[in-house]
């Protein structure tokens, strides 16, 4: 079976090697770029790229730029490096089409959770039925098991789940949960994601108590893999 394809681009040798490096543990193939012209010239040569995950500030091109050629013609899953914690560049990026936005200094393991969380999402990894602590997920049949008893979700309570289990391990903003779950706009009504979650802990039972409350910031579902 082939491995998928990452482009990882930075300006800055030692970062690329760092992230090459966990990624290539974790069984991806990983293609490189030094700066935002080389980026698109590796794009456009490998046809099947699986992610980029993308620096912002580059020479030549920045990664912003990069950012809009490639939404001109591909929905490739893009996860943006910055070293700037600015909330209008993370909503620039939301509203570019970034799938993910990263601060660094970031520890490579999570960069290679959150890539492994997108490939889920957008089907690249062939992961049809999700299963994990107990709970099993048929997203082309639309159920439930839970410790292999079928649990009734409403949709929307459905696409949550798959949305924790799909990101099992990682801290998910209230935002970050509306601009996937709902598509609402990024500054979007966050209480209805404490209203939901509270229906689907009840629903779920004792594994409701795999989905933790991150006081000031969201949920994770916390699960042994």
């Amino acid at each position: 079976m082939d491995r998928v394809k990452i482009l990882v681009v930075d300006d800055e040798s030692r970062m690329r090697k760092l992230v090459r490096d966990f990624l290539t543990k974790s069984n991806y193939e990983v293609i490189e770029a030094g700066d935002g012209e080389a980026a698109l010239d590796q794009f456009y040569t490998h046809k099947d790229i699986a992610l980029i995950v993308l620096d912002v500030m580059m020479p030549k091109m920045d990664g912003w730029q990069v950012c809009r050629e490639i939404r001109s013609s591909s929905r490739v899953p893009i996860i943006m490096l910055t070293a700037r914690a600015d909330e209008q560049d993370e909503l620039q990026g939301f509203q570019l089409g970034v799938d993910e936005y990263i601060s660094k200094p970031f520890s490579p393991k999570i960069l290679v959770a959150r890539i492994e969380a997108i490939l889920r999402r957008t089907n690249q990894m062939n992961e049809e039925i999700l299963d994990c602590g107990g709970i099993q997920i048929n997203k082309a049949a639309h159920q439930v098991l839970i410790d292999g008893k079928p649990v009734e979700l409403s949709y929307k309570e459905f696409e949550l789940l798959t949305y924790f289990v799909e990101n099992r391990g990682i801290a998910l903003s209230r935002e970050k949960i509306l601009n996937n779950v709902w598509n609402y706009d990024y500054f979007g009504d966050a209480r209805t994601i404490d209203t939901h979650v509270k229906k689907l802990r009840s629903k779920m039972g004792e594994k409701g108590e795999l989905i933790k409350t991150i006081w000031g910031m969201g949920y994770k579902l916390e699960v042994d893999r």
